[in-house]
């Protein structure tokens, strides 16, 4: 019992945050959701570039770790909405955060030369 307490206090929460949240596509699905619920492929056309087994994978994933919901919307024909879990709307700080971040230091203009 004594390790596992231990292996607990050790922890990092960024790390563990990131091993829910930090792949190439998952922000992106939560930053769509945060617009409101999607259904599948509306997800695959906002999210352009990802496979569709991918956005499968990701959806369970997210889905796993209570971050979205799949609601099944009708069943004739099936429709399913995937949404944001009070849990998961938490991350619009995050979201806004990474964005604001992103738009002051990973897009750049490029620097021209006077060569």
């Amino acid at each position: 019992m004594e390790d596992s307490k231990n292996s607990l206090e050790n922890l990092c929460p960024v790390i563990e945050t990131l091993k829910i949240i930090g792949g190439k596509w998952e922000l992106s699905v939560i930053k769509n959701l945060l617009e409101g619920p999607k259904r599948f492929n509306e997800l695959l056309r906002s999210c352009y570039g990802i496979s569709s087994r991918t956005l499968s994978r990701i959806l369970k994933n997210l889905t796993e770790n209570g971050i979205i919901k799949r609601e099944v919307v009708s069943l004739t024909p099936v429709t399913v909405v995937y949404l944001l879990t009070p849990m998961g709307l938490e991350m619009r700080p995050v979201i806004e955060s990474i964005r604001e971040w992103g738009s002051k230091y990973a897009i750049r203009t490029p620097v021209i030369s006077k060569d």
